[in-house]
């Protein structure tokens, strides 16, 4: 288990990004649109990037428009991937059986690829 804590989104833009760009909060939340506690909560921790608020800090700062919500989805992932240590290490892969003909094993490989 990870013993240093994995930075939030809001870490990421707070010390990525506004500070060292002497962006303020506010004037970021004048930007784009949103209010100043959506910002403030994001900065600490305490709210998640949503698609919303996502899209509006990819066009403001010019990143995809993935950019955010992929670093909050992979922060999410991280977290509860710990979380769960234990629980995951215990689930045993699917086998398919003799039984399980070729064709209904190379439509769930395909399955499983998308």
């Amino acid at each position: 288990m990870r013993t240093v804590p994995y930075p939030t989104p809001g870490e990421i833009l707070l010390h990525e990004l506004l500070v060292p760009m002497g962006i303020t909060q506010y004037r970021l939340v004048k930007s784009i649109g949103v209010s100043q506690r959506r910002i403030g909560q994001i900065v600490t921790g305490d709210r998640a990037i949503t698609a919303d608020t996502g899209l509006r800090l990819s066009r403001y700062f010019g990143t995809s428009e993935g950019f955010w919500t992929g670093l909050q989805e992979s922060y999410d992932r991280n977290k509860t991937k710990d979380a769960i240590a234990g629980i995951l290490a215990s689930i045993q892969p699917f086998q398919p059986s003799a039984q399980f003909s070729e064709k209904h094993e190379g439509a769930l490989r395909t399955a499983l690829r998308t």
